[in-house]
């Protein structure tokens, strides 16, 4: 099995970089065509539960493809005055609807936009409470039911002074994996877009857990992307590495980070499948597998799983590409657990 995982942290005081590792296999470039393939619906899904309220009255006004004096008229019609200027502040984050008339909007509003019942109106809640803290982190799965053996993560973890909420949820992540002609994991490279869901985030995390027989000393970290290569934490005993990539800004809540980052590893066994965890709800994901010409699998599935060590679900067979050799799937929103593809060698 090949577990990977991402973990976020923010800032800590600790600065210290190991040099960078290089590798020949390089993250994509964030070219149009190696884009992650994201929708408005899918951002709206996502932001509606984290909010702030500014960025999910945006994202539900972008979805349904209204102007203001749209929204103004059709606001009109149901006997709420609201001014252009008005609307667009609180897009903006620029005012808050807070008065009773404001709210009553608020509420017509998720009317207009198709959007269910208090949707907007939860995230109203005055900034600064414990509640409205809550409402705009998403809830998590802790590592110990995503990953095995977890005690090992969370000792690499606290060397990196990771904390448990590392302040960023994913919104888009495209991922590429590739097999080798010894039907090894070769390398894997990743595009993400995550957004803060709190201030002062500036690093993100990844964990990679090899097959059996990975050495851990010949797995190689590359940043990509918007990042570089922090400190990077070994545990050959797991055949587990976790890597620091550092953001050249610090994100405020709310705002999106595009990067991307690579793995080669190459020294472990024969693979069977590729799986990640997710701790977040929200977000797409699209894994791309793709085998060499001299190792093709005779069956690919895509599975979840509930928790590290649960039996598979919610299998579909996939069809393998005669040309690019590759398999894919595609998660619109996905659900904390864990999610990949599996493959049969004749």
């Amino acid at each position: 099995m090949t577990q990977h995982m991402t973990h976020q942290a923010p800032h800590t005081p600790h600065e210290h970089q190991e040099a960078h590792e290089k590798t020949p296999y390089q993250t994509p470039r964030a070219h149009p065509e190696n884009a992650p393939v994201s929708s408005q619906l899918a951002e709206l899904t996502q932001v509606l539960r984290t909010g702030p309220f500014h960025m999910a009255l945006r994202a539900a006004l972008a979805a349904r493809g209204l102007a203001l004096h749209r929204v103004q008229h059709k606001l009109a019609q149901r006997g709420i005055k609201v001014g252009v200027t008005s609307l667009s502040y609180w897009q903006q984050g620029a005012r808050r609807p807070q008065r009773p008339e404001s709210l009553r909007a608020v509420r017509a509003l998720e009317e207009v936009l198709d959007l269910p019942a208090r949707s907007l109106h939860r995230l109203l809640v005055p900034e600064g409470t414990p509640r409205a803290e809550a409402k705009e982190r998403p809830a998590a799965r802790s590592y110990r039911s995503l990953f095995d053996p977890s005690d090992a993560l969370h000792g690499l973890l606290a060397e990196l002074e990771a904390p448990a909420d590392g302040g960023l949820h994913t919104v888009g992540h495209h991922e590429w994996v590739h097999i080798g002609a010894g039907r090894e994991l070769s390398g894997r490279s990743s595009l993400q877009v995550v957004r803060a869901h709190r201030d002062g985030v500036d690093r993100y995390i990844a964990i990679h857990q090899g097959d059996a027989g990975c050495d851990t000393s010949r797995v190689t970290v590359t940043a990509g992307e918007n990042c570089r290569l922090g400190r990077v934490r070994r545990h050959p005993a797991t055949a587990m590495v976790v890597a620091e990539l550092l953001f050249d800004v610090r994100l405020r809540r709310g705002d999106t980070h595009v990067f991307g980052h690579a793995f080669e590893d190459g020294s472990g066994g024969q693979s069977a499948e590729y799986v990640r965890g997710f701790r977040f709800a929200g977000g797409q994901y699209v894994l791309q597998v793709r085998f060499d010409e001299a190792a093709l699998p005779v069956r690919c599935r895509r599975f979840t799983r509930t928790k590290a060590g649960a039996p598979r679900a919610g299998q579909q067979e996939l069809t393998l590409s005669g040309q690019h050799r590759t398999v894919h799937l595609v998660e619109q929103g996905v659900r904390p657990g864990i999610v990949g593809i599996g493959w049969d060698w004749g």
